[in-house]
């Protein structure tokens, strides 16, 4: 195959989106610093998300001159590693607002679900492209990749994160369409998929106070009301061009988790629709640099590799728009490269380290 260069306009929308989220997380992460370091360090967070960031550029480049072939070779390792880590978390998690998301690992926080992602695309991209014609036949096409990604989602949504299972299953059944899975069987994986969703909703009595806070949130504006108002406060406080940098006022301890779910908000607060559409422009940058590498890469793998990797990164960041801005039930979901959070990050910048490879192999 003939050698280009990385596709430098993704990889320039990349760069400047982990900026922009240092930026914005060091802002809106500054009172919860503040208590966190007892008055003695406002930066303490932003300081945490450069050490991230860093470290993930690192990682960027690391995968972006990585050979995204002998990822082959550690595909059957990664699924297992990430199923034992989804079910040790259950156990030795630590347990932040009635969920188990996170291993302690001194410095950082392991979140297996970030893993779970990489392992799962890793795993079908591989297994579709092997079947080749096997991909249009119902069990070896559809019902086995299946229950690979159902264990995985089961585990999840036992943490529970219903949010992250939705991301996996919909990367899953867009991974699918690639690899040319008829419209037959996908059309019953999604049925499948939305009722599996509102039953979760509908059985899970939080859950079902967050759909109903989404249809009226002024019915309980004090209550389970008070986070999509306050989002919609931040974002309406903005204006055009924000109330300036460090000067928003919903950070402080008014919009929960400022600084991880609902940093949109702060962005749109202190930067002002000027913020929140530069950033919504450089997803779509990513969107159509990834989708464009899967259409152009020359082998089924990397096809399919390049189609997940925009899918999850996409979807994420569609779902946590979405939320922010009071378009879809609340899910706690970050969003990619801006969020706090050093799970987050890594995976993100390691998933785009390989398209990123892909890109130069066209």
């Amino acid at each position: 195959m003939r050698r280009t260069p990385p596709d430098l306009i993704l990889l320039l929308a990349v760069l400047l989106l982990l900026v922009i989220g240092v930026i914005a997380v060091t802002s809106a992460g500054a009172p919860e610093s503040l208590k966190m370091t007892q008055g003695q360090n406002a930066f303490y967070i932003g300081l945490r998300q450069l050490i991230y960031m860093l470290v993930g550029v690192g990682i960027l480049f690391f995968m972006m001159k990585f050979p995204y072939h002998n990822l082959k070779r550690i595909t059957v390792f990664t699924a297992v590693a990430t199923l034992v880590l989804l079910v040790l978390v259950l156990f030795l998690g630590n347990s932040i607002k009635g969920a188990k998301r996170w291993i302690e690992l001194g410095i950082i926080s392991l979140q297996p679900s970030e893993v779970a992602k990489i392992s799962i695309i890793l795993a079908i991209a591989y297994y579709l492209s092997e079947i080749n014609k096997g991909v249009q036949k119902l069990f070896p096409g559809v019902f086995l990749p299946l229950v690979f990604v159902g264990l995985n989602c089961l585990l999840i949504l036992l943490e529970p994160d219903l949010g992250t299972t939705i991301v996996i299953f919909a990367t899953f059944m867009f991974i699918l369409f690639a690899a040319g899975t008829r419209l037959s069987h996908l059309g019953a994986l999604f049925m499948m998929g939305v009722s599996g969703a509102t039953a979760l909703v509908v059985l899970e009595p939080y859950r079902l106070k967050r759909l109903l806070a989404f249809l009226d949130p002024w019915k309980d504006p004090k209550g389970d009301g008070w986070q999509i108002i306050q989002s919609l406060y931040a974002l309406g406080s903005g204006g055009p061009f924000g109330m300036g940098l460090g000067m928003g006022r919903q950070k402080f301890d008014y919009l929960p988790e400022a600084h991880t779910d609902y940093i949109f908000s702060i962005i749109g607060e202190e930067l002002g629709f000027l913020g929140t559409i530069t950033v919504i422009f450089l997803f779509i940058i990513i969107a159509w640099r990834g989708y464009k590498i899967a259409v152009q890469a020359k082998d089924t793998y990397g096809q399919l590799l390049a189609a997940g990797i925009t899918s999850i990164i996409t979807f994420q960041a569609l779902l946590n728009i979405g939320v922010v801005t009071s378009s879809i039930p609340v899910t706690g979901l970050t969003l990619p490269f801006l969020s706090f959070g050093g799970s987050s990050l890594l995976v993100s910048t390691f998933l785009m380290g390989i398209i990123l490879n892909i890109s130069k192999n066209t």
